[in-house]
């Protein structure tokens, strides 16, 4: 396997180098957040073989020494090694880590010869106090494990898609587990359950008191299990109770949210097509990658298999910097509601297959009631494609490959 440049993540950075952002580069850890800088650093070298960049990771070896060293340290050090005179491009991996980073961000970034670059697993980094702080000063770009493209293009699988997507919905798109996946699915597992304790360990333990860790786990288990489908937490509290395991709303609202935080899962709240307005309700929770359901819970893929290409598709929509919503409309249900840079409108429907006529019909029952006339589409597994009424059908892997 190869390594592939992550061009979507590349463009951005390159969009907004020398632009008077903090460039952020978020997301869940081992999604290639590191790697992506590396890249982007490449690409700064083929431009200029003079370029001056400093990049600090404290986990490798020679800054190892920094890790324990406060924010005012670490600042001391970075402006020490700057070159005088041009544009020192600086990168700072995992920065939450630093005792007081927001001062160490803050100081950097007004220092008129650096442009500045920091990775971070936890939506701490982006938390309400250092929004405040660092106010149109930031630039976040979500990182996420491979797209299904990015997979076809790491893997060479390009001869049967169908069976690549079939893999990529098992193994997920980490990069590692990708590479261990080619000599079995349990050394992708074992990996990806060490990647979540290692998640656990230090963006959520570290940060929040959890009182009890197996409760902790079954709300993990019941959100990865409900994936495509609206929770409450009131629900999911009198789930867990009826099985034994006594824990309240207020405790499965606080679990929930440290694992948002720790970009394992995203929230998509709903919203009133009709009243055009946003509900607070009911909302759905996606994974960040699905191999996360096979390496921790063992599930059938074929057990669910529309909620989890609605999850990749989800995925798919973020990664194309789009506004997303669960769509109501009357007492129907439209599965997403999209809205991108320029401000335009889709609604789209997400099927394992509409072969059977009364599914069709059911699909297409929300788009029927929508009285606009933005874009709507059925995105399927089936092969065949066509229209509606001005609903057009498409093929899945087709639509995750054509960006």
């Amino acid at each position: 396997m190869q390594t592939i440049l992550r061009k979507l993540y590349l463009n951005k950075l390159n969009v907004l180098k020398d632009k008077n952002f903090i460039k952020v580069a978020t997301g869940v850890r081992r999604c290639g957040k590191s790697t992506l800088m590396l890249q982007f650093q490449d690409l700064l070298r083929n431009e200029n073989d003079k370029v001056s960049i400093l990049s600090i990771n404290m986990d490798m070896p020679e800054f190892r020494f920094l890790a324990e060293e406060n924010w005012k340290n670490i600042y001391d050090y970075i402006i020490k090694h700057l070159k005088k005179d041009v544009t020192n491009y600086v990168f700072i991996d995992e920065v939450q880590n630093v005792p007081e980073f927001e001062k160490l961000l803050e100081g950097l970034y007004v220092h008129p010869n650096i442009d500045l670059y920091v990775t971070g697993s936890n939506a701490f980094l982006l938390s309400s106090e250092l929004a405040t702080l660092l106010t149109g000063r930031a630039y976040e770009i979500n990182v996420l494990p491979f797209s299904f493209a990015e997979y076809v293009e790491f893997t060479g699988k390009i001869s049967n898609p169908d069976r690549a997507f079939a893999e990529y919905i098992s193994t997920g798109g980490f990069p590692e587990a990708v590479r261990l996946s080619a000599d079995g699915n349990l050394y992708a597992n074992e990996y990806l359950q060490m990647v979540f304790k290692n998640i656990y360990d230090n963006d959520i333990s570290k940060r929040y008191t959890i009182y009890a860790e197996e409760s902790y786990q079954e709300v993990v288990n019941f959100l990865i299990d409900s994936v495509g489908s609206s929770v409450s937490a009131g629900n999911i509290a009198k789930v867990l109770s009826t099985n034994k395991k006594k824990i309240d709303n207020k405790t499965v609202v606080k679990y929930i949210n440290t694992l948002v935080e720790a970009y394992l899962f995203y929230k998509v709240n709903r919203y009133d097509i009709k009243g055009k307005q946003h509900l607070a309700t009911q909302e759905k929770y996606y994974l960040v990658d699905l191999g996360f359901r096979n390496a921790l819970l063992g599930m059938e893929l074929a057990s669910d298999a529309g909620h989890l290409l609605e999850n990749i598709i989800y995925l798919e929509l973020k990664r194309r910097n789009n506004q997303v919503w669960i769509g109501k409309t009357n007492n129907l249900e439209v599965d997403f509601v999209v809205r991108n840079n320029e401000g335009f409108t889709q609604y789209l429907q997400v099927s394992q297959s509409v072969q059977n006529p009364t599914t069709l019909a059911r699909e297409l029952a929300p788009f029927e009631s929508i009285a606009d006339h933005h874009e709507k589409l059925l995105i399927t597994m089936d092969y065949d494609t066509g229209t509606y009424n001005g609903i057009k059908k498409i093929n899945a892997i087709d639509w995750l490959t054509n960006s």
